[in-house]
């Protein structure tokens, strides 16, 4: 038996949103989907559900947020038929679920999503620093609760930074590291491409990535605390 926990807005128990799981031995309870991490982790769930029938946009925003948390509870997002040409890897669910699906599917997606990811290779492509998430399977990344829309070498000259953290590289070693040896552009190239990294994380993240003066780029770990 897998304890879950469904957010869903429109459901009093999660049979309303899967029939079929009230054919299955598994315990369920239902929450809202502005169900705060903490809350959901209170609960302590094995396998998060989350009901992306109705309000698909609010489904989405909500398993968005719970992948910038601290939360690693496995999440499958429940979905109605139309919904599934507006999924994509960029809403950091586990797996996906339609609300149609019989017992048997049901019962097998839910005990491969509880069972978790299988050995240190199921997270070797996720780059952590900080409050920044790189997934190179995807090729996706966030900062803090917001996903990044980044261009490919914006994507790379990000992805570098973050696995060396506190290493302070040249602009001709960032532009050998992240565009080659084979490049002909000069080192304003990585000038340009660190201010639109600035610009995209946004004002809670942008002092993460600091100047050296007279030297390079370094990325922290952490956004700088300001002088008193």
């Amino acid at each position: 038996m897998v304890k879950m926990l469904m957010l869903s807005d429109g459901a009093s128990s999660p049979a309303d949103v899967v029939p079929a799981l009230a054919l299955l031995p598994h315990e369920a309870e239902v929450r809202p989907l502005a169900a705060s991490p903490a809350e959901i982790a209170s609960r302590s769930p094995e396998l998060l559900l989350v009901d992306g029938t109705g309000a698909l946009v609010n489904a989405r925003n909500t398993v968005q947020m719970l992948g910038g948390s601290d939360l690693e509870t496995p999440t499958v997002m429940v979905l109605a038929e139309g919904g599934l040409a507006a999924v994509s890897p960029h809403w950091l669910v586990d797996d996906i679920l339609l609300d149609s699906a019989g017992p048997a599917e049901v019962e097998a997606r839910i005990r491969l999503a509880a069972a978790g990811p299988q050995g240190p290779a199921a997270q070797e492509d996720v780059i952590r620093c900080g409050d920044v998430i790189v997934d190179e399977a995807t090729y996706s990344a966030r900062a803090g609760q917001h996903t990044l829309n980044l261009t490919y070498k914006e994507f790379e000259l990000l992805k570098f930074m973050v696995q060396n953290p506190r290493r302070v590289f040249t602009r001709a070693q960032l532009l050998s590291e992240v565009w080659g040896y084979d490049y002909y552009g000069g080192t304003r190239t990585v000038d340009v491409h660190i201010r639109r990294l600035r610009a995209k994380l946004g004002p809670d993240h942008d002092q993460l990535i600091t100047t050296v003066r007279n030297v390079g780029y370094s990325f922290t770990e952490a956004r700088p605390t300001p002088q008193e």
